[in-house]
C-alpha cells in the first residue's frame, strides 16, 4: 500500500501488510490527532479485544496548526507536529488499533477540491481496507478543515465499486454539537462501556490539553450531557450516549448533493420548532 512520502504508518501489533489494513472493520477519518478519540470511541470501543472486529484510524492532516500555551507555547509548528504523532502512535496502541494512518497534509491542501493527493491516498486505504463502518466528522461541523476531511473521503468513497464500499457512514460531532438533529434523525451511538478505556484515551493528548483546551473533560462531559438530555420522560438506559448524522446515502447514491442532504436536516428541525411553537399559540 503506497501513500505519500510524508505518511507515518504504524500497526501497534506488529502485524505485517496488508493484513493490518484488510481486517479493519470499523475505519475512523478524521482531520486532526484526538478527533478519533473524541469522535470514534463508538467504534474504538466495539473493536477493543475483539477478534473478529478490527479499529483503523487515518489522521489526515499534519497537526502544525494547533493552539499552544503552557509548557508548549514556544515550541515550534514543526515540534508540535512531531509530537502529536507520537501521542497518536500512543492512542492507538492503548486502544489496540488494528493501524494508524497519519497522512500529515497541510489543511489548506484538505480544503482544497482541486489538489487531489489527500483524495488519493484515502482512496487506496479505503480500496484496501473496504471497512464495514466509517466514522467521519460531518458536514455541518464548524471547522473548516473537518468538513473538507469529510468531503475529501465522501468523493473516495463514491469512486469505489458499488459493492465495495461501506454499509454504514457516521457523520459525527467534534466541533459542533449533533444535539440538534431531530430524534428520528440522531444515529445513537452507546459509549458507556469502558470508561477507563475512554478517558485514558482522552487524556492522550498532552500537547492539546496542556497546550490550552481540556478536550478531555469537554468530550465526556458532551456525552454524559447526551444521554441525560436525550429524553425528558424515561430514565436513562446509558450513561453515555454520542450522536452522529447518517451520511450512508451520500455514498451509496452519488448522485445526491451533499450540501442539501445536509441542509434537509436543519430543515427538518426548523418545521419541528414552528409545528411546536404553532401547537401552544
Amino acid at each position: 500500500m503506497k501513500l505519500n512520502p510524508k505518511a507515518d504508518l504504524f500497526i501497534p501489533d506488529g502485524t505485517a501488510l496488508p493484513e493490518a489494513i484488510t481486517r479493519t472493520t470499523h475505519l475512523g477519518i478524521g482531520a486532526h490527532q484526538d478527533d478519533l478519540e473524541f469522535m470514534a470511541y463508538h467504534g474504538i470501543a466495539e473493536c477493543y479485544q475483539q477478534k473478529s472486529k478490527w479499529f483503523g484510524g487515518v489522521i489526515v492532516t499534519d497537526g502544525k496548526g494547533s493552539s499552544r500555551a503552557g509548557i508548549y507555547k514556544d515550541w515550534t509548528d514543526e515540534q508540535v507536529a512531531a509530537e502529536r504523532v507520537q501521542e497518536q502512535r500512543r492512542a492507538a496502541q492503548m486502544g489496540e488499533y488494528s493501524f494508524i494512518a497519519q497522512l500529515g497534509f497541510p489543511s489548506k491542501d484538505v480544503r482544497d477540491a482541486k489538489a487531489t493527493a489527500t483524495r488519493v491516498d484515502l482512496q487506496t486505504i479505503l480500496a484496501t481496507a473496504k471497512p464495514e463502518v466509517v466514522y467521519l466528522h460531518n458536514p455541518a461541523d464548524k471547522h473548516h478543515t473537518h468538513v473538507g476531511v469529510t468531503l475529501r473521503t465522501i468523493e473516495a468513497m463514491r469512486a469505489m465499486p458499488a459493492a465495495d464500499r461501506p454499509k454504514r457512514v457516521l457523520g459525527c460531532e467534534v466541533w459542533r454539537s449533533l444535539d440538534w438533529l431531530l430524534d428520528a434523525d440522531k444515529q445513537v451511538m452507546p459509549v458507556s462501556s469502558r470508561l477507563d478505556l475512554a478517558a485514558a484515551l482522552n487524556g492522550a493528548f498532552a500537547t492539546q490539553i496542556a497546550g490550552g483546551k481540556r478536550y478531555d473533560l469537554a468530550v465526556m462531559g458532551r456525552r454524559l450531557s447526551n444521554a441525560t438530555f436525550f429524553d425528558a420522560y424515561t430514565s436513562d438506559n446509558e450513561t453515555h450516549l454520542q450522536w452522529a448524522m447518517d451520511l450512508t446515502p451520500l455514498v451509496q447514491d452519488p448522485s445526491l448533493d451533499i450540501e442539501a442532504y445536509t441542509l434537509s436536516f436543519v430543515d427538518r428541525l426548523k418545521a419541528d420548532i414552528a409545528a411546536a411553537i404553532r401547537k401552544s399559540l
